[in-house]
């Protein structure tokens, strides 16, 4: 075996890596576009069309996910820590579970999602996920450190707001809904699309860990 050959297998697969990583990304953020679009949407069936486009999304970002923890098998070097590949990969599969989860729960609890606190709820998820891919593209050179920073600062402010609104939410919930099973169904519905939230969060913080290691 040649020297070049033998420095192949040495070589991180960073191409692999990151192509995998962005495209999990953008489905990530084409998931929190459509979450806008269930929310928006009065029909039962035309939600649930949308739901099942996001379900399809889901499994798709289940094969990305995959594929990073095959290749993380099969490459002893790899571009940034195995571990901070592990964390990253888990926190982008997580926001993508929870994005199909609160659709789901919409049409599975038949909750008329023209509400104030669903609706902004939902306005944060689409712009979190969208800040969250931002961030993950610029992981294949980190040239451009404050187009990260900016992002990363942005989801931390949508977290915060998310809290803040899921907070306002269930006060306006107990105080205005006479119907205990409506209120039940309703506060299901804030505390996992306030979930989302934070696993965007939690991929902000996997990001800045790592570019504070490599940048």
């Amino acid at each position: 075996m040649g020297l070049n050959s033998i420095m192949k297998i040495f070589m991180p697969k960073d191409k692999i890596f990151y192509s995998l990583f962005e495209q999990v990304a953008h489905t990530v953020a084409k998931m929190g576009k459509l979450m806008k679009e269930v929310v928006t949407e009065p029909d039962f069936d035309k939600r649930a069309a949308i739901i099942a486009q996001i379900e399809d999304l889901e499994h798709v970002n289940d094969d990305f996910t995959h594929k990073i923890f095959t290749e993380l098998g099969r490459n002893f070097i790899t571009p940034f820590d195995r571990e901070d590949i592990h964390y990253l990969a888990t926190a982008l599969d997580d926001i993508a579970d929870y994005i199909f989860s609160s659709a789901k729960k919409i049409n599975f609890y038949k909750v008329n999602p023209n509400d104030q606190g669903i609706q902004k709820m939902a306005d944060l998820i689409e712009q979190g996920s969208e800040q969250i891919k931002n961030a993950v593209i610029e992981l294949r050179n980190m040239k451009n450190m404050r187009r990260i920073t900016d992002a990363l600062v942005k989801v931390n402010s949508i977290e915060n707001q998310a809290d803040d609104i899921f907070d306002m939410s269930i006060d306006r919930l107990f105080e205005t809904e006479p119907d205990a099973k409506e209120v039940i169904k309703k506060r299901e519905i804030y505390q996992v699309l306030e979930i989302v939230t934070d696993k965007c969060e939690d991929a902000a913080n996997v990001i800045e860990s790592i570019i504070i290691k490599y940048a």
